[in-house]
């Protein structure tokens, strides 16, 4: 088992810590928080080791589980890396992409591996229809949530939006050519609503749409391609399969089949995956822990964090173009 211990005790670092302890791929050796009284209390509540120093707990583990606020993502990654252990750091990996390209840098040359929480890749609607996607050339997003102070330290784009990007990037094996988008600051200082147009070399082209002060939550992707169209609903988890194919001769008469202009005809066919329920946040961090022991490639990379994180901030850099 992987000695593993936790950096930030908020909200999701106590649920990373719970996880970790309930996995069978690591040892929950304890956590770090800045807060020292608020973490003695967490110490006292549910019986995790209280380590006061990050020094002190990274020396302990083989695995540094990164759950702090994203402006100290960079030093405690950077003093794991050092120390020579593996990161796991939640998403956004940094808060610039200088950071994130250094800490990849840095990961190369002490020989460690590392992964990115973007843990929408691991929803189970998700994966049942993955295998379906291939290359989508309308891609369209909408992530709404109700709102929540905590996260609003960060634009809606690195809070919300950067799981659809991170996604839609894995889906489209092609560079991002233009990016057009507009933000809005409604209760917050930075953006809280936001939408973003990016056009790939290959022409395809997705639409995303993310709010944090929206009256209901929605996690929903669209993804079209040549003679399919793919659903999936993040928060519900479900997922829907559309494909077309050639209309056999004999048409079953409840059949649904369109015929375009040119008088070809196409059969509907509706598939609706069978969903597995999963907690995405342990499937993350037990895959991470199989790429350690294994020696294979983290499903979410660092790299891929940084091309997340590198477009993000590209969309929010483009806010000036059309400003609110």
């Amino acid at each position: 088992m992987l000695k593993a211990g936790v950096l930030g005790a908020g909200h999701l670092g106590k649920i990373h810590l719970r996880l970790l302890q309930q996995s069978e791929a690591y040892q929950l050796v304890g956590f770090y928080d800045v807060d020292a009284e608020y973490a003695k209390k967490i110490e006292a509540e549910y019986g995790y080791t209280y380590f006061p120093t990050i020094e002190a707990l990274i020396n302990a583990v083989d695995v540094v589980d990164i759950v702090t606020p994203t402006l100290s993502h960079f030093e405690c990654a950077k003093i794991a890396i050092e120390k020579g252990k593996h990161i796991f750091v939640e998403k956004p990996i940094a808060n610039t992409l200088e950071e994130s390209t250094q800490l990849v840098a840095l990961a190369k040359e002490h020989g460690v591996k590392g992964q990115v929480g973007h843990v929408e890749r691991f929803n189970p609607a998700f994966t049942a229809v993955k295998n379906n996607i291939g290359n989508p050339m309308f891609i369209e997003t909408h992530r709404l949530a109700e709102f929540n102070p905590r996260g609003t330290d960060v634009p809606v784009v690195l809070d919300l939006m950067i799981h659809d990007l991170d996604i839609i990037l894995s889906l489209v094996d092609s560079p991002v050519k233009n990016i057009h988008s507009s933000g809005v600051s409604v209760i917050s200082k930075s953006p809280d609503i936001a939408n973003a147009r990016l056009e790939f070399e290959n022409g395809c082209v997705a639409n995303l749409t993310s709010s944090r002060i929206s009256l209901k939550n929605m996690r929903k992707s669209r993804f079209f391609q040549r003679d399919a169209y793919i659903s999936v609903d993040f928060l519900d988890k479900k997922s829907e399969v559309v494909k077309m194919k050639d209309a056999p001769n004999d048409v079953d008469e409840f059949a649904l089949v369109l015929q375009n202009a040119e008088g070809e005809k196409k059969q509907i066919y509706f598939e609706n995956p069978s969903i597995e329920a999963n907690n995405a946040i342990l499937d993350e961090l037990e895959t991470f822990a199989e790429a350690i022991n294994n020696n294979t490639t983290p499903i979410v990379t660092l790299e891929q964090g940084t091309k997340a994180l590198e477009v993000a901030l590209q969309i929010i850099a483009a806010f000036d173009e059309n400003p609110q």
